[in-house]
């Protein structure tokens, strides 16, 4: 007859499940924003729809389309991440979770998985609606594929721009700061509107933007075309987002 054991067992769980753990909860965190589904969806989707039944005057869907998709990782990349640390630190969250044996890289590595399953659902939602709308892209392989990367390169950049951003400011200065910015990169960044359509003097500005790139990558790859110098203006402004954030975040209000 078997002995049931029924003495503690204090070790924590390894550290791949204390992070998918952690991610599973700050992804949920993130959809039952209000906030976060104005940003995800909500606004993306009103453009789409301004695209497809705004005779034009808005540009086509084969240039809104990529766009919206591009402004889909910025907004959850960037004001999401920025507003939700803020207001972690404010309360303390932070402080508590990195003493647990998550620790400091196991938050992290948590709230960048819950970043990255909401930027993929927000993709798959607004592509299946530009679609049925009328989208009609043209990749290829190798434009995937740089699309891919470009993305990738993005999502880092933002979060360690939103983690630089909130862990230096008071919540409230945070949550203003970053709606400012998301509206002002959303008109003037080169996200929705192609860099060409910019005046000339300010087009070799915008394009050193991080969602310039993004956005001129997104929509090159869906006419089939990969861009190079995406890739590195997105290579370089991630090395300069990850010095910010480790050099000025603090986790403590």
């Amino acid at each position: 007859m078997s002995v049931l054991d029924f003495s503690p067992a204090p070790d924590a769980a390894p550290a791949r499940q204390r992070v998918l753990a952690h991610g599973r909860t700050e992804f949920r965190l993130l959809v039952r924003n209000g906030e976060q589904l104005l940003l995800a969806l909500v606004i993306p989707l009103g453009i789409l729809g301004l695209g497809r039944f705004g005779g034009g005057r808005f540009g086509t869907l084969a240039v809104l389309a990529p766009s919206v998709l591009a402004l889909a990782i910025w907004s959850s990349g960037f004001t999401s991440v920025a507003i939700a640390t803020g207001f972690e630190r404010r309360y303390g969250v932070l402080e508590r979770l990195a003493a647990t044996p998550l620790g400091k890289s196991g938050l992290l590595a948590g709230k960048m998985l819950a970043v990255v399953a909401v930027v993929v659902g927000q993709l798959v939602v607004l592509a299946a609606v530009a679609v049925v709308l009328g989208w009609r892209p043209h990749p290829t392989a190798l434009s995937l594929l740089a699309a891919l990367l470009v993305a990738v390169l993005a999502v880092g950049t933002f979060v360690g721009l939103a983690l630089a951003l909130a862990g230096r400011l008071r919540a409230e200065a945070t949550l203003g700061l970053a709606n400012l910015i998301y509206v002002v990169l959303l008109v003037g960044g080169g996200l929705v509107v192609p860099v060409g359509r910019y005046p000339s003097a300010l087009q070799p500005v915008v394009e050193t933007l991080p969602t310039a790139a993004l956005g001129a990558e997104l929509r090159a790859a869906a006419l089939g075309q990969a861009l190079a110098w995406p890739v590195l203006v997105l290579l370089v402004w991630l090395v300069v987002a990850a010095l910010l954030a480790r050099k000025g975040f603090r986790w403590t209000a």
